[in-house]
């Protein structure tokens, strides 16, 4: 989404920190209403950010470009993926002190380790430990009912009666992380960081440099594993009525709501040579049929090169393991189209390619591109898996 006043900052670091400028590339974009100017989260496995352009326009042009490295940080920390367990409040105040010291430039109410008489250069974790043991705890989404406040540890002197200091972005949507699993926001972010470093030709900000180093290593991740949660992901929620259970509101009358899962999944084949290898496929198709079995599940499979040759559909049989002759050039495109034509539209896009040709310019589906050994990602979005078989 074209969003003037934040295109500009981009393009301004793009020109200054090629690194951030190009991961922010990457990164989904809506528009937002709340009273924070940014928020980062990850999104059905899709890394979002949402922008509240009025209030990001007040800042000057040096704060936003603090403000969109402070958003960069917690998504390459995954910030909002380790909340879980931890009483909100505390764990959003301590991934801010854990990357705040590291920017030049914040609004002036950006909390410090300084105003709690805490030292710089801690994890997030043990900024956590020590506001936890020092603030009084209520509920787990709140900020506890006790006298903490922002001069605990010699801080500004406000008193007990001084509010509790917030964060500079919008943590509010780090609730939509919940549906994605860590390890595959992981795989995202990793990609994303990869992406990042290849168009910035190498060139990385001292600070995040050894974090960095650690994402372009080998995924330890098992690609059946990235596979299987990607599509746990993308599935969708419905609802079906049903008289084997009561409807809360209305009793015997009517028939209660029972939630069901829906896997409706799109599958991209390239048919070039570099996948036309039956173990190769035979390894991809057993996966996807274990993850379907089980469940309401239909996968549209499409065989293509510069155009669609064959499309197939089934539920819990082994059709996408055919080994398809296509031959010809390969153009991503066409798989792409067709997905915007289908009805219901496909939960997400599964692709298996070597990533050699042509792509969409953006892509609204949650897409998983299922690369050979050698293959490259074509694409700066969607999540990148390697097949090894």
């Amino acid at each position: 989404m074209p969003i003037p006043v934040l295109e500009n900052a981009i393009v301004r670091m793009l020109k200054r920190q090629p690194f951030y400028g190009q991961f922010l590339l990457g990164l989904r974009r809506i528009e937002a209403g709340e009273d924070h100017p940014l928020g980062v989260t990850v999104r059905a496995g899709v890394p979002t950010l949402s922008v509240n352009a009025p209030c990001f326009a007040a800042f000057p042009p040096a704060v936003q470009e603090g403000l969109l490295e402070h958003c960069i940080k917690h998504l390459i920390h995954l910030h909002m993926l380790r909340r879980a367990g931890r009483t909100s409040y505390d764990w959003d105040l301590a991934c801010d002190l854990a990357i705040n010291p590291t920017l030049s430039s914040l609004p002036a109410d950006a909390a410090l380790p300084a105003a709690f008489g805490l030292a710089e250069g801690l994890a997030a974790e043990e900024y956590y430990a020590l506001l936890a043991n020092s603030f009084d705890l209520g509920s787990m989404a709140g900020h506890g009912s006790g006298d903490a406040a922002r001069d605990r540890g010699g801080g500004s002197g406000a008193g007990d009666d001084a509010p509790l200091p917030g964060t500079v972005d919008d943590h509010a949507v780090w609730e939509d992380a919940n549906s994605t699993p860590l390890r595959l926001a992981e795989e995202v972010v990793r990609g994303m960081v990869r992406d990042a470093w290849r168009q910035a030709d190498g060139e990385v900000p001292a600070d995040i440099r050894a974090v960095v180093a650690g994402m372009l290593a080998p995924s330890p991740i098992p690609w059946r594993q990235v596979l299987r949660q990607f599509v746990a992901a993308a599935g969708r929620t419905g609802r079906r009525t049903t008289w084997l259970k009561e409807h809360r509101r209305f009793a015997h009358g009517t028939p209660g709501i029972r939630k069901r899962r829906r896997l409706n999944l799109l599958v991209g084949i390239d048919v070039s040579d570099s996948t036309n290898i039956e173990a190769l496929r035979e390894a991809f198709a057993t996966e996807l049929v274990r993850i379907s079995r089980g469940r309401e599940a239909l996968i549209t499979v499409l065989y293509a090169n510069s155009r669609i040759q064959r499309v197939e559909s089934f539920r819990g049989s082994a059709a996408v393991a055919e080994v398809y002759q296509g031959g010809g050039f390969t153009d991503l495109r066409p798989v792409f189209a067709h997905a915007r034509t289908m009805h219901p539209l496909p939960a997400a896009v599964i692709y298996l390619t070597d990533g050699v040709g042509p792509v969409p310019e953006k892509m609204e589906f949650p897409t998983l591109w299922v690369l050979t050994r050698e293959g490259e990602k074509p694409a700066p979005w969607g999540v990148e898996m390697r097949l090894e078989v």
